[in-house]
């Protein structure tokens, strides 16, 4: 069995090699592993240092690959890079992980564990706390609750609203999700997917570019009978909204831009009627940004579209 590692970098050094840290020290036992680093199209010597640390990484007999882009492709298109590798390259499960995370030894184990127990599980996303000095409220808690904090113990999706909440985020871990199960999405950060399953229903949508993709393989792949699970049994750590900035402009645009892409599919025709009275509303009132994404929506501007 193979098992396939996809970490996508974009200008982010520091957090991409910690992340290969943490990677290197996972228990593998049954499985061959490989990681694939899809590159961005960097400029801060990233891919230098990748190939540094893959140095390293190849003596304990994990397989190594850095594919660099050309241009900044996005999540959905970087990651789908990285993707269409592994699946050429006979990888029976593929994981897409977050470069500003660090795992757990037993991560890739553990998920294999619970995918082999669930003959239809599409995939699965782990236990994922806040890592330490990234939590949203940092003086809410105790010292020892610290990288106990979850940021994701499964999702719920607001079908008359369209929004994606997080079950458990900002909540001390004391055993309350400790139960596998299915759950509204699994989270791009952290998602093990099972080839079978990709190749049923597809990668990522590269329209969404960034945000929402993740859910929206989650539906496709509900929507085919895959099971799409949360599980406690394992767990990493997130440096949450490293990349793009909670609030920031881009946040205004890919999500108010993306959510209408994803509700216009998959919501109710009520849900449908809302969103566009309401995107209406944000094309007249809304921040600069969020404008724009209305406007790219409905001139069908997707991919990157307008970002600048």
């Amino acid at each position: 069995m193979k098992v396939s590692i996809i970490i996508l970098n974009w200008n982010r050094k520091k957090d991409t090699i910690e992340c290969l840290e943490s990677i290197e020290n996972l228990q593998i036992l049954g499985f061959e592993l490989e990681i694939v680093v899809v590159d961005n199209a960097s400029s801060d010597g990233s891919q230098k240092a990748v190939e540094q640390i893959f140095k390293k990484i190849t003596e304990k007999n994990i397989l190594c690959k850095q594919i660099r882009n050309t241009t900044n492709l996005g999540f959905a298109a970087g990651n789908n890079v990285g993707m269409r590798y592994s699946l050429d390259s006979g990888a029976d499960y593929l994981l897409v992980l977050n470069n500003d995370t660090e795992v757990d030894k037993s991560l890739i184990k553990k998920l294999l564990k619970v995918a082999k127990k669930y003959s239809k599980v599409g995939t699965i996303s782990p236990k994922i706390y806040f890592a330490k000095g990234f939590e949203f409220h940092k003086n809410r808690y105790k010292r020892k609750d610290l990288g106990k904090v979850f940021w994701y113990a499964g999702g719920d999706m607001d079908w008359d609203n369209v929004y994606g909440s997080n079950h458990g985020v900002d909540e001390v871990d004391k055993g309350q999700f400790e139960k596998a199960k299915e759950t509204d999405f699994a989270t791009g950060a952290c998602m093990l997917l099972k080839s079978e399953a990709l190749k049923d229903v597809g990668l990522f949508d590269e329209k969404y570019f960034m945000y929402l993709e993740d859910a929206d393989l989650s539906q496709r792949l509900k929507r085919k009978g895959w099971e799409v699970l949360y599980t406690p049994k394992t767990e990493i750590w997130h440096k949450v909204a490293q990349s793009s900035g909670i609030g920031s402009d881009l946040n205004d645009y890919y999500i108010t831009r993306n959510r209408l892409l994803f509700g216009m599919r998959y919501a109710k025709f009520r849900t449908k009627l809302a969103l566009v009275r309401e995107s209406f509303k944000l094309f007249l009132t809304g921040r600069r940004w969020q404008k724009i994404g209305v406007r790219d929506f409905y001139l069908g501007r997707f991919e990157k579209g307008s970002w600048k």
